[in-house]
């Protein structure tokens, strides 16, 4: 099958490359000369474990084009994915501009019938703002031309992606034209030979299930992460009742897990654009804001952690920290917690010593021209001769360290740990004072209530 993806971010270029790894002939279409000259000769703009590979094997292949060419790449498929950003406006909705200017160059140069997917997440009635903007560069054209538009919203996870979409645990396909849901069901067939998992519904319905996920996934993260400020009120573990509530089958494991905030490129936005499609219909997502307003207090605990031992004046003090990308497997820094911590730190007069497997340029463009800040090569340079070692990004690698090693690197056995890595019996054994989120040491200090307040309502 002939297919076209607009935009050749982390959406568009996983998807033109897991698609063309099925035989389907793809040309991925970007505005950005150099991000395509890239590309073509196989330099990729993001970190996604295995897309290079995948990337490079198909583009040999001749599956697999990068072009700035509109015209061509519209006349290529018969399939058009819009996969070009959503970034979020001002009052929390989504900006649509990049997806009504990919729909107007597939009106501008399609000559015959397209299925215009929309794959990038759009708030619900955007496939009719599509439609629109096609309609209305055919009408400037003089032409008619059939076309349908279908929302196909992706659930990818960042470090995750390839396996995500080359065994997809459902597939949502929004569509009320025949032909196109029969294609899209014939594109998707390799994907789901061992188990039909495509879902055929309603447009709107199919557009309003990406945010709902997204908001449940927030919402399960942050009700823990309260969970374990109450935890350490009252001596509790917050690991232990974790293990004890996601063994009930009703609730499962998944994303039940106390940290210092949840980030990224997609739970924060879309949980602002979900609250701000509900204040559109007069219908205010209380519990939306309690998640948010959760998530803000949570990004406290490590700063309050290091103040509470070391004081609020932390000059004279170097700490250590490991992880800085929001989540492991990838080198994303949107809305990351690592971010708000150094500043925090560094306002305060503290130097840090950071390490991350893939994301230390991300942060170094970050606070470009601020003194304090040093990115080393590896985790022991980043404990050496610290205060306190901070963790922030749950890195397989830091797993299971050299405590030995990590112990003789630290001027104090101090450990700060926001992803509650390590077994505190164990830590306390090996001569560390460990600290963990939840594990039942009482937090000093707090969110400040009207901070919290107004975002929740």
């Amino acid at each position: 099958m002939k297919v076209c993806v607009v935009g050749a971010g982390y959406v568009g270029l996983v998807t033109a490359a897991c698609l063309s790894e099925m035989g389907n002939g793809v040309v991925c279409l970007d505005v950005d000369a150099g991000r395509v000259a890239r590309l073509q000769a196989g330099e990729m703009p993001i970190h996604e474990p295995g897309l290079a590979e995948l990337v490079a094997r198909n583009a040999a292949a001749q599956r697999l084009q990068f072009t700035t060419d509109a015209a061509a790449a519209v006349a290529h498929g018969t399939i058009v994915f819009i996969a070009v950003g959503t970034p979020a406006a001002e009052d929390g909705s989504a900006d649509l501009d990049h997806v009504l200017a990919a729909a107007a160059t597939v009106g501008c140069h399609m000559h015959d019938y397209k299925v215009i997917v929309d794959k990038s997440t759009v708030p619900v009635g955007t496939a009719e703002r599509v439609r629109a903007a096609v309609a209305t560069e055919l009408r400037r054209r003089g032409s008619v031309l059939p076309y349908a538009v279908v929302s196909n919203p992706e659930f990818l996870k960042e470090g995750a992606a390839i396996d995500d979409f080359m065994r997809p645990d459902r597939v949502i396909v929004g569509s009320n034209d025949e032909q196109a849901t029969l294609l899209m069901r014939a594109l998707y067939a390799p994907f789901l030979r061992n188990r039909d998992r495509l879902l055929i519904m309603d447009v709107k319905s199919a557009e309003l299930s990406k945010y709902v996920a997204n908001a449940m996934l927030a919402t399960r993260i942050s009700f823990m992460n309260e969970m374990a400020l109450l935890a350490e009120a009252l001596g509790a573990d917050i690991e232990q009742v974790r293990l004890g509530v996601g063994s009930d089958p009703r609730i499962g494991t998944h994303f039940l897990y106390a940290g210092c905030g949840w980030g990224g490129s997609c739970l924060p936005k879309d949980v602002r654009a979900l609250r701000h499609m509900g204040q559109q219909q007069g219908l205010p997502l209380h519990i939306l804001g309690a998640v948010q307003a959760v998530n803000l207090r949570q990004r406290r605990p490590l700063v309050d952690r290091v103040v509470a031992r070391f004081g609020a004046d932390l000059r004279g003090h170097v700490f250590g920290l490991w992880g800085l990308a929001f989540k492991p497997g990838t080198d994303d820094l949107r809305e990351a917690p690592s971010l708000v911590l150094i500043e925090q730190l560094l306002e305060r007069g503290a130097r840090i010593q950071a390490f991350d497997p893939v994301a230390m340029p991300g942060v170094a463009a970050h606070f470009a021209g601020r003194d304090g800040l040093s990115l080393v090569t590896d985790p022991l340079a980043a404990a050496e001769g610290a205060s306190a070692l901070l963790i922030v990004t749950e890195w397989r690698e830091f797993r299971s360290p050299d405590f030995d090693a990590l112990r003789r690197a630290l001027r104090a056995p101090v450990v700060i740990d926001g992803r509650n890595l390590y077994d505190p019996a164990l830590m306390q054994a090996q001569g560390f004072d460990y600290v963990g989120i939840g594990r039942g040491q009482a937090l000093p200090g707090g969110c400040e209530p009207a901070a919290v307040d107004a975002l929740a309502a």
